[in-house]
């Protein structure tokens, strides 16, 4: 089993694109202190949602300090966003042997797009962040968390090797459809630990029912 970490903004938010974006942003030295504790450990992995700057400017020299990689799952409508990952941050993250994977073009829900939508977000904004990064693209995360058995029908068949939820319980190797834990600013070292040391919980059935659930709705 692989408890997977997600992040979405790291410091201080310049300007909320969406309403509550902010309580996923986590402070610098509070993100700084749940690296230290992933160092070292066994069963975890790492992801960075929404393409965000910080990815780069934070987030990422901490990562080689600690010897730690990840998976950047970035936006292909924010590439000349001054904000986000841009073609040659996304080129620097591969280069240090960072992942990069695509969290679709807008940043909006995938259950229940039109042909259109879905070709978009999961085709076109592959396409665009492969030639950006300069590389192949072979994950992708479910912006907002939601999916249903079309959505992950329609990624089946677009080809994505893995894809990533936010349904909060630890993710079997190797699966297709992997579970992560978002971080949040409410979130510390402390209560991340908690996740990390906590073994089966029966709030962990509970999400997996729910899970269960949306891919067979």
């Amino acid at each position: 089993m692989t408890i997977h970490l997600c992040f979405h903004g790291i410091g201080t938010i310049r300007t909320e694109r969406e309403p509550g974006e902010a309580r996923y942003w986590v402070a610098e030295d509070e993100f700084l202190r749940i690296l230290d504790l992933v160092q070292g450990r066994d069963g975890i992995e790492l992801s960075f949602d929404d393409g965000n700057r910080s990815d780069a400017e934070i987030a990422l020299p901490a990562l080689i300090e600690r010897e730690l990689d990840a998976t950047f799952f970035a936006l292909a409508g924010r590439l000349h966003d001054p904000l986000s990952l841009d073609r040659d941050t996304l080129r620097l993250l591969r280069a240090w042997g960072m992942r990069i994977g695509s969290h679709g073009w807008d940043h909006v829900p995938w259950r229940g797009l039109d042909e259109e939508g879905a070709r978009r977000e999961f085709v076109d904004a592959r396409t665009a962040l492969e030639e950006a990064s300069g590389g192949r693209i072979k994950h992708a995360a479910l912006p907002l968390g939601r999916y249903d058995r079309a959505t992950l029908r329609r990624l089946k068949e677009a080809g994505y090797w893995a894809v990533f939820t936010s349904d909060r319980f630890p993710a079997n190797n190797g699966a297709w459809l992997r579970p992560r834990y978002s971080v949040t600013a409410t979130d510390t070292a402390e209560s991340v630990l908690r996740i990390l040391d906590g073994g089966p919980r029966i709030d962990d059935a509970v999400r997996l029912g729910k899970s269960l659930v949306k891919r067979m709705r």
